[in-house]
């Protein structure tokens, strides 16, 4: 990872998720929502229910919230009908980014995700042009100093698809999207304790910005991050200037 630091970047990105942990909720209460519709209440037969309730519990939500969420979902409870849009587009620099929404109204949504793009310097893309450039996977980050041999061993052990040695010093164990939770909780039995991890849409390659770009890119991807509507957004922009 010449020219940034993976571990700065995660730190940063998760410090702008913290500032915004109003919403973080309400997107969470969605998320459980419509993964209970759609697989039904049991997390244990269904994993994209599992890995929401694990955010959620991460988060600290009142367990009555979650089940209050799964209960809307399977139809106990009377709820609002969301939908999943994701769109694709181009911000600075050429950088990718998808962004996944749950909805009621695609009409305000689509509305509200084109002008974000256009205001910041993006420009809204049509299905499938930058998916490509994304690898749905999961990740557990460890700083600098943690015993490389060690966690790899533990991480391949417990069913990690690969890890990765940053040239900063931090350590990804990248797995499959519903591996996730089970080797943390492996890893963590052992003694490995993340200081980040989620499921994710992960860049296949990445762009590089500083300066003003990134600034600019970072300008859009909070306009987008704060639209109601929009659970997720993922980019393959980096940013050289974080310390």
């Amino acid at each position: 990872m010449a020219g940034h630091s993976k571990w700065a970047n995660i730190q940063h990105r998760k410090g702008r998720q913290d500032a915004k942990r109003g919403k973080i909720f309400t997107r969470l209460i969605k998320e459980i929502t419509i993964a209970a519709r759609l697989g039904g209440g049991d997390p244990n037969a269904n994993p994209r229910l599992r890995l929401a309730m694990d955010k959620a519990t991460e988060a600290n939500m009142p367990k009555d919230n979650i089940q209050r969420a799964i209960d809307k979902g399977t139809g106990n409870l009377e709820g609002v009908e969301y939908v999943e849009l994701r769109y694709e587009g181009y911000g600075i620099g050429g950088a990718a980014v998808m962004v996944d929404c749950l909805t009621d109204n695609k009409t305000r949504t689509v509305a509200d995700v084109r002008h974000a793009f256009t205001k910041h310097g993006g420009n809204l893309g049509t299905d499938g042009s930058v998916a490509f450039q994304f690898q749905h996977q999961g990740y557990l980050l460890f700083a600098p100093g943690v015993d490389e041999d060690a966690l790899m061993e533990a991480a391949l052990e417990a069913g990690a698809e690969d890890v990765l040695t940053q040239d900063d010093g931090s350590i990804e164990v990248i797995t499959e999207p519903f591996a996730h939770s089970g080797v943390k909780e492996t890893l963590e039995a052992k003694g490995f304790k993340a200081d980040d991890g989620e499921v994710t849409m992960r860049p296949v390659n990445e762009t590089e910005l500083s300066g003003a770009d990134a600034e600019k890119m970072q300008r859009l991807l909070d306009a987008l991050e704060d639209l109601d509507d929009v659970q997720n957004v993922y980019t393959t922009a980096v940013f050289n200037d974080i310390n």
